[in-house]
């Protein structure tokens, strides 16, 4: 079903990308040439394993893989480029390539292209995910071969900790907040100042005072969350953001 390049170069392909109205094309030699590339492939657009969790966690853990050295990543489908467009846009995925691999030349030459004709798909990338440099593979996790949609290590975690096995990972962090509230203000400055991204959700756009009520039991705004952890306020957070530099 699938075939591990590791050692091997990757294909000398042409992709085909659509961008303000006009074919734009990245050829295999601009895009890997010199270069440090994570590679992650996927089934198809717009599916849900691929948009709850597989480009989601690559899209946070872009900023931290380009200080690790890594150029580029990229997610590959066998996918048009419009579609693909749509797809980021959707994902809000901004940190990460999506490279359209619309006849599946780049997935064939990798091995990995498979018939998903019992969904309707027709041929599709099995998912895997690889670390390139200068056009060579040097490691490859591809999911494990059985029915399905297998997904236990083309991860984003799965990669970074093979690249960098002692790095920390991203938090989660949320912050529910309030138009004109200035100690909403105050604690995205602090989560700012101590270079910790974060996700903000606004009362009355994206939220409505029962939400906070049922998460954080309170009413109040700003209350930020952790990694699944209940801060609290501004206050709370400096307590926190003051504990994690001392630790």
């Amino acid at each position: 079903m699938s075939t591990n390049k590791e050692k091997h170069r990757v294909p000398d392909v042409t992709f085909r990308i659509r961008r303000d109205h006009e074919w734009v094309e990245r050829k295999s030699a601009d895009i890997f040439k010199g270069r440090t590339v994570i590679v992650f492939s996927l089934p198809g657009a717009f599916t849900p394993t691929c948009s709850s969790t597989h480009v989601p966690r690559y899209n946070q853990f872009a900023p931290l893989f380009k200080k690790l050295g890594v150029d580029e990543v990229i997610c590959v489908s066998v996918n048009d480029s419009f579609v693909m467009n749509e797809w980021q846009e959707d994902q809000q995925a901004s940190a990460i390539t999506f490279l359209p691999d619309g006849n599946g030349d780049f997935t064939r030459g990798m091995g990995m292209l498979v018939s998903k004709n019992d969904l309707g798909f027709g041929d599709r990338s099995w998912r895997y995910s690889m670390l390139v440099k200068d056009g060579v593979v040097e490691k490859m996790f591809i999911e494990p071969e059985r029915a399905g949609d297998p997904f236990e290590v083309s991860d984003a975690d799965t990669m970074l900790s093979y690249l960098a096995p002692k790095a920390a990972k991203p938090l989660d962090i949320t912050v529910f907040s309030r138009k004109g509230c200035p100690f909403c203000v105050r604690a995205k400055g602090l989560l700012h100042d101590a270079e910790l991204d974060f996700e903000e959700l606004v009362l009355n756009r994206d939220f409505t005072d029962r939400t906070l009520r049922a998460v954080a039991g309170a009413t109040s705004v700003p209350q930020i969350f952790i990694n699944g952890e209940h801060i609290g306020g501004s206050e709370a957070l400096e307590t926190w953001l003051q504990t994690r530099r001392a630790a």
